[in-house]
């Protein structure tokens, strides 16, 4: 119980780099305030995604669960309230899902467990671009967060759990017309630190 867990996904939609990977491995063994972080990076895929974070949960332990994923939107770091019980769209292995529920018969949505407020009081201290979300979508990134909500729900794990959406990396940002906002990995990852330590207690 001594580790939080930071889960990140791999490039996707021709990409070279997903910030929300970077950040996760720039971070991983970091020791704070005594709490380890510890990183998985997931496939763009609807069933080895979820899978293998759930297979990280079972078998680690965390004392905390933060979901990063990456958002052409996003324009600072984004804290998701909500996962919904739908998915929606092409994974990275072109399997394609049309409105179906991420778990059959679960219930419709479950919301983040964690410290929402401060967390963003955490972020605003260190002047960390942050705003609050209730969409985090209908692809990979709402599909890991609600399978994991619904993993610790059905085990009675009472962990902190929850989903950041992060901004492009500036070199992503600029291949695209016209250039949408972006963040450095020095800043996302700063931030994203600040959030683990919140966690950490």
């Amino acid at each position: 119980m001594n580790h939080i867990l930071i889960s990140g996904f791999e490039p996707f939609g021709g990409e070279r780099v997903n910030p929300s990977a970077e950040v996760a491995r720039t971070l991983n063994g970091t020791d704070v305030r005594g709490v380890r972080l510890r990183a998985v990076v997931l496939p763009v895929d609807w069933h080895t995604g979820p899978q293998r974070l759930l297979a990280e949960l079972g078998q680690a332990g965390p004392r905390a669960l933060l979901m990063l994923g990456q958002s052409a939107r996003s324009t600072a770091l984004t804290l998701e309230r909500v996962a919904v019980n739908l998915r929606s769209g092409v994974d990275a292995a072109g399997c394609e899902a049309n409105d179906v529920a991420v778990v059959e018969g679960g219930p419709a949505a479950y919301f983040s467990t964690l410290p929402l407020g401060d967390l963003m009081r955490a972020l605003r201290e260190q002047a960390s671009p942050a705003t609050l979300s209730s969409s985090a979508g209908l692809y990979l990134c709402n599909a890991v967060f609600y399978a994991a909500m619904h993993f610790l729900e059905q085990r009675d794990l009472a962990i902190p759990a929850g989903f950041v959406h992060l901004p492009l990396l500036p070199e992503q940002a600029l291949a695209k017309d016209p250039p949408p906002a972006s963040m450095s990995l020095d800043d996302q990852a700063r931030g994203v630190l600040a959030l683990a330590a919140i966690l950490a207690g």
